[in-house]
């Protein structure tokens, strides 16, 4: 019944006042964003949700667009800003995936969404992941985050898709407060970002 129903009409009601009461935030970050990246404070990709259906994901951005000489884009590490560091240390740049969620195409927990280049990479315990909507937080980022391995992170995906309940749910919602206190898990051990999914070798 939760799986079916509860779960989105907790969706649904969270995002609209969450998007309400946070207003007067959103705007101030959309601000600061806008000066420190020049113009861009939106970040937004395709992203593969429920049963690989595509739809785009909307964050605050927190890195810049800078290149070198040649036009590629510089390591994140000397693309994020000042204020994209504080944003992303705290977590607010996921702040406008409430508007992914009040229109289906997230929910407040679940499998982070991730690139649609990794479709194919996928082996087909992973693929499960897709099972459930994907989620702004969920039980992998409650468990490391971006320091855990790529097998441990989908591991605990497709733990969380055997398991669904509104009990966990509660649980992983609490846990996001308290991590995100603490800051927790935002970088790998060798980048200020989690390192690309390669497939399973």
């Amino acid at each position: 019944m939760y799986r079916a129903f509860g779960k989105r009409l907790i969706d649904v009601t969270a995002a609209a006042a969450g998007l309400m009461v946070l207003s007067p935030l959103l705007l101030i970050l959309t601000l600061l964003l806008w000066f420190a990246n020049g113009g861009f404070p939106f970040f937004r990709q395709l992203r593969p949700g429920l049963h690989e259906r595509v739809f785009t994901l909307v964050k605050f951005k927190t890195m810049n667009d800078r290149r070198d000489a040649s036009g590629q884009l510089l390591p994140d590490s000397e693309r994020l800003t000042p204020v994209g560091r504080f944003v992303r240390k705290t977590s607010l740049d996921e702040l406008p995936q409430l508007w992914n969620v009040l229109r289906g195409d997230m929910s407040l927990i679940g499998p982070r969404p991730l690139l649609v280049e990794y479709l194919p990479l996928y082996n087909e315990q992973q693929q499960r992941r897709h099972q459930v909507r994907p989620g702004i937080t969920g039980w992998a980022q409650v468990n490391g985050r971006n320091t855990i391995s790529w097998t441990q992170k989908f591991a605990y995906d497709v733990w969380y898709v055997d398991n669904l309940s509104l009990g966990l749910d509660l649980k992983i919602l609490l846990l996001t407060i308290w991590k995100t206190i603490r800051r927790e898990g935002i970088s790998s051990a060798t980048s200020v970002t989690m390192e690309k999914f390669e497939g399973n070798g």
